[in-house]
């Protein structure tokens, strides 16, 4: 989730242009009997009578599913009847994969592409601006302002503040679904209002609107993928979301070309974004809803279409299954944003924040924006060549990632993504500060670079948005995953409203070497504090999270 749309680098040379150059960068089905095993016993009876009776007794087909629920999932009297469901102690990673369950045959992968169009709009805007802003600059008449210009870049990242945090609150209120399509209207207003502007305030009112968007998708895309995808290629399909990012930094890059030979071609570049936004708005007029949203509704019906349309008509009682055996099958109501600092879920809160931010404070902004001039000493001059290297190298990890995720796990990903990233900036650091390496920095720099970007697209970058939606527990998950991407954010911005003063003061190679620490430091909280979640489904995870709180 990282802005690497600083793929577009600006000469970090001094004074003005470098201070301008760094605010651009940081831009069972009810018909078919509850298939339960149960032992003889007072409570056995009871269950099993519950099980039997059919909706005309408790009036409705919802009510008769409801008493079936609560009914089959407690043993408030504590006789001998027992459930045949698998054992939660808490630890998570010393469960066996789960294994006896029906592959899926359903149809989630263009669902899933339709999603991830938000996160190619993710992508795209972070990284328009940095070729456009030249020349709109000229266009709009404040190309001596620098101040102008980073509110121009820095209100994306206002805005996207603003939406991440919203986010959450509309997937709750009005399901994953709807606020996708709500989402376009920002997203197709935004760029709009860009393309269309005649005065630097109406540019800077576009790009709010477009960074609230961004913001509201962020947190959006990697909570529906989660909850669509088959447990088996959940991780695979979830860093898809930051492999599209990264297309999408690629896209701007890709669209800026023709600014050299047609500087208005910078109001084409923001029209360009709104068709995506068109296009995820109609694609999820056919998508389903989440099953297990609905499922919280008491849209049991619903909850089973979807299921059926998602991973196959054989999935159906299988899933449903898990669902009643979750705490998402309880009555409890969504958590309000206080509840995510209360006791019950602070710890699971503070790792999912604690990524965000390990993420932005090991340094991939620094990395990318400095690698124009680390390119330039190792005689890679042109921009384009740098940003084109950065971006692929980005995919490529991005990429083997994802075929990697349900295999290695997100847990050993992250810690080899961070061991990496502090070894890159190691080599940085060395390559800029030891005067044995100096007739190899050019080269060593550009090595540490590129080690560093494919690192942290391993690990540091797709797994915080995959992983958080798996150890949320449902009732928390939508404003959980908005307050961890508004980390994000925030962090983001801070880091680029003070990085240059602290490399002004301590120099680069010292703040690599920091960068380094952090990474470091990243690996050892990693180690201690994250579960590996391959393999379980979102309601074996929240049981087991839970039976461990």
């Amino acid at each position: 989730m990282q802005a690497i749309a600083g793929s577009k680098i600006f000469s970090p040379l001094e004074g003005r242009n470098r201070v301008q150059g760094w605010r651009t960068f940081c831009s069972g089905s009810l018909t078919r009997p509850l298939n339960l095993s149960v032992t003889e016993g007072p409570s056995a009876k009871i269950l099993k009578g519950a099980v039997s009776l059919n909706s005309s007794v408790w009036g409705s087909r919802q009510i008769c599913m409801e008493k079936r629920m609560n009914l089959g999932l407690t043993n408030k009297r504590g006789g001998s009847s027992k459930i045949r469901a698998k054992a939660y102690d808490g630890n998570l990673e010393s469960q066996s994969t789960a294994s006896g369950k029906s592959s899926s045959s359903g149809t989630v992968l263009p669902y899933v592409g339709v999603a991830c169009l938000g996160a190619i709009l993710f992508g795209y805007h972070l990284g328009v601006v940095n070729g456009a802003l030249e020349y709109l600059a000229k266009d709009l008449g404040f190309a001596d302002n620098t101040v102008l210009q980073g509110w121009v870049v820095s209100t994306t990242l206002a805005g996207a503040t603003v939406g991440s945090f919203t986010g959450g609150a509309l997937a709750d209120k009005l399901g994953r679904k709807r606020t996708f399509q709500l989402d376009a209207i920002p997203l197709v207003i935004g760029p709009f209002l860009s393309a269309t502007a005649q005065s630097v305030q109406a540019m800077i009112i576009g790009r709010l609107l477009a960074g609230i968007g961004i913001g509201i998708s962020s947190a959006l895309v990697p909570l529906y993928i989660s909850e669509i995808s088959p447990t088996d290629i959940r991780g695979a399909l979830g860093s898809v979301n930051q492999l599209f990012i990264c297309v999408g930094i690629l896209l701007a890059l890709v669209a800026g070309l023709p600014l050299a030979a047609n500087p208005l071609w910078w109001r084409s570049m923001f029209t360009i974004a709104t068709v995506p936004a068109v296009l995820m708005a109609l694609g999820m007029l056919f998508s389903p809803e989440s099953p297990r949203w609905l499922f919280k509704q008491g849209r049991i019906v619903e909850a089973e279409s979807a299921i059926k349309t998602l991973w196959g008509k054989g999935k159906v009682e299988e899933v449903m299954l898990e669902l009643r055996g979750s705490s998402t099958g309880s009555v409890e109501e969504d958590a309000g944003w206080f509840d995510l600092f209360s006791k019950r879920y602070w710890k699971v809160v503070s790792v999912g924040a604690a990524l965000f931010l390990f993420q932005q404070l090991a340094g991939i902004n620094a990395v990318v924006y400095y690698s124009t001039s680390v390119f330039r000493s190792a005689g890679i001059a042109s921009d384009v060549a740098a940003s084109a290297l950065v971006s692929a190298s980005n995919v490529i990890g991005t990429a083997v990632a994802s075929s990697l995720m349900d295999k290695q796990g997100r847990k050993s990903l992250l810690i080899t993504s961070f061991t990496g990233m502090a070894v890159s900036m190691l080599l940085l650091s060395l390559s800029l500060s030891w005067k044995a390496l100096a007739q190899y920095s050019g080269t060593l720099a550009v090595l540490g670079t590129v080690l560093y970007v494919v690192s942290f697209s391993l690990g540091a970058g797709p797994v915080p948005a995959l992983l958080l939606p798996e150890i949320f527990a449902s009732r928390i998950r939508a404003k959980a995953v908005s307050l961890s991407l508004g980390m994000h954010w925030v962090s983001n911005f801070v880091i680029g409203l003070y990085f240059l003063s602290v490399v002004n003061k301590f120099g680069i190679s010292k703040v690599y070497l920091g960068f380094a620490t952090v990474c470091l430091l990243a690996v050892i909280y990693v180690a201690n504090n994250v579960v590996e979640t391959k393999g379980r489904s979102l309601e074996e995870i929240e049981r087991a999270l839970s039976a461990g709180t």
